[in-house]
């Protein structure tokens, strides 16, 4: 084996900043099986450089989006496996009696559907739940009890793959700095095999409290990506343009591809790794030009995350230099002053967990609040009626003032914040002003010294035909993580329209660190299922090579 493959051994093993091409064809036919080798022996291969180059492989794997999604997705690719630890008991006594029942096995080898029955947690997808109970039993409820699982690293499961990303490992978290405590707690943040306290520590920083800053979890996925030895499977600066499939008849192997040009089919597909996707786009290079790359994959994964485009309101005035669109531009504003000072309120839209931030944010300033948000505020499905009062005191504190403190057409506003429950804003106008409607139809006038928009987020799928909006719940709209997220099978997380597209994090509506490793989860299982079936067939003689 080389000496790329042999760095693996542990967590503190890395690879070399450059991997010669024969260490990546050596993890090809690892995956392949050695009898394939000399049918890829000639073939160039993806080398891990600054650049990545048109290649002629099919990669079993590509993974669009580098945040915690695709990292822990790399992580699981990468051969790394959770194990029931020996001496562990989950409180949950069912499911521990079912762990117990296959405890020589890892649960990337289990049922996962079986495993998941009768648990219930804060996450639609149930995979996102069981796994969620392994690293953190009873959470919920306030324990900190130690996960029941143990990882081992098992070169043979390791699937060739690529991570695309736009900038480092982490995704949107380098663009957090500045915001409010992440809503989650730092071991909630943690992905497997590398606890975040241990990191913290190692780093000679003391944790205030359980609660961290965003620039913290950003550097620690960086750092993850290296302590795992996955870098070589990363590539950052890469902007996706298109992921078209190429042939639409899974079963007609001999069927030419109609989209790529001859010069690119150096050896034929066949029956063992089908070329389904090719995958266009460009890397930015250090003089700031782009260097177009085209590659093709059996398999792709969307793990880009929702908060690529945030929601408007698609009113008049919004485009108005005093109204934002997000955290970090509103938190910059404070931060230069630009409303110190100010006697009118800010008004805020918006019912979710950045709308409270964007209410602690002013209130922690003593700049005065409008919030305003379409919702009753004894709606079931607002967010604070999911969060244990005892774990979020500063949003309940928040949702406790948008029930108390509401606004009445006998009374002025409160000085320091006013809630306008069912309500919208019908108009912003140049001299900082907004019109307000409530649900019966009474508006109202407020001078504003700023407004910030906090209505949720769409995800960038303009790579995708149709914006991605078919691979949703409701084809007809955009996909968003709460209202159309993609529709996938619940276990293995394949797109149920389209074959061998899978999808896990917030795009499947888990927008929480804890709930997307399911996915991760969901995904390896499925394809080493089918890596084995592959093998079985291959054994058998049935097929001899790959595209």
């Amino acid at each position: 084996m080389s000496k790329g493959m042999n760095n693996k051994d542990g967590p503190e093993g890395s690879y070399s900043d450059t991997e010669t091409e024969g260490e990546i064809f050596n993890s090809l036919v690892q995956y392949f099986g050695d009898n394939l080798g000399r049918k890829v022996k000639a073939m160039p291969l993806v080398e891990e450089t600054t650049l990545l180059e048109d290649s002629s492989v099919t990669l079993p794997v590509v993974v669009i989006g580098n945040g915690p999604s695709g990292i822990c997705l790399s992580y699981m690719l990468s051969g790394y496996r959770p194990y029931l630890s020996s001496e562990a008991i989950h409180p949950n006594t069912i499911l521990h009696s079912k762990l117990e029942e296959a405890r020589h096995l890892s649960i990337v080898d289990q049922d996962l559907e079986y495993l998941s029955e009768g648990l219930e947690g804060r996450s639609s997808n149930p995979v996102a739940v069981l796994f969620d109970t392994l690293l953190h039993p009873d959470a919920d409820f306030g324990y900190d009890y130690p996960s029941v699982l143990h990882w081992k690293l098992e070169q043979h499961h390791y699937i060739p793959h690529l991570v695309l990303g736009k900038g480092p490992p982490g995704g949107a978290w380098h663009n957090m700095e500045g915001s409010m405590l992440t809503i989650s707690f730092g071991n909630w943040m943690e992905l497997p095999g590398l606890k975040f306290k241990d990191w913290v520590s190692s780093k000679r920083r003391k944790l205030k409290g359980d609660r961290v800053m965003p620039e913290e979890i950003a550097r620690y996925y960086k750092h993850y990506v290296k302590v795992m030895g996955l870098q070589k499977n990363f590539r950052e600066n890469t902007y996706i343009t298109s992921v078209s499939r190429l042939y639409r008849d899974q079963d007609d192997d001999d069927r030419p591809d109609r989209n790529i040009s001859t010069q690119h089919l150096q050896i034929e597909k066949s029956q063992f790794i089908k070329r389904n996707w090719e995958i266009r786009g460009y890397q930015r290079v250090a003089d700031g030009s782009h260097v177009p790359f085209c590659l093709f994959a059996e398999n792709v994964a969307l793990a880009t995350g929702t908060l690529d485009s945030p929601a408007h309101l698609e009113i008049e005035g919004e485009d108005f230099p005093f109204v934002f669109h997000s955290m970090p531009e509103f938190g910059a504003a404070i931060n230069k002053g630009k409303l110190s000072g100010k006697v009118d309120p800010v008004l805020i839209v918006g019912s979710g967990l950045s709308a409270a931030d964007a209410v602690l944010c002013a209130y922690n300033n003593n700049i005065p609040v409008i919030h305003v948000f379409r919702r009753r505020v004894t709606d079931p499905s607002l967010i604070f009626k999911q969060l244990p009062k005892k774990l979020y005191p500063e949003y309940h504190k928040v949702y406790h003032m948008m029930c108390t403190q509401l606004y009445s057409v006998d009374s002025n506003l409160l000085s320091d914040y006013t809630s306008f429950p069912e309500h919208h804003v019908l108009s912003f106008k140049s001299d900082m002003k907004c019109i307000l409607q409530s649900i019966s139809g009474l508006k109202n006038i407020f001078k504003l010294s700023a407004a910030v928009v906090l209505i949720g987020s769409h995800p960038n799928l303009s790579f995708l035909k149709e914006q991605g909006c078919y691979l949703g719940h409701n084809s007809s709209q955009p996909i968003t993580c709460k209202g159309n997220p993609v529709e996938i099978d619940a276990y293995t997380y394949e797109c149920i329209k389209e074959a061998n597209l899978f999808a896990l994090g917030p795009l499947v509506g888990d927008n929480f660190v804890r709930f997307l490793k399911g996915g991760a989860l969901g995904i390896t299982r499925c394809l080493a299922t089918r890596q084995k079936k592959k093998h079985l067939f291959v054994e058998r003689g049935g097929g001899d090579g790959i595209a």
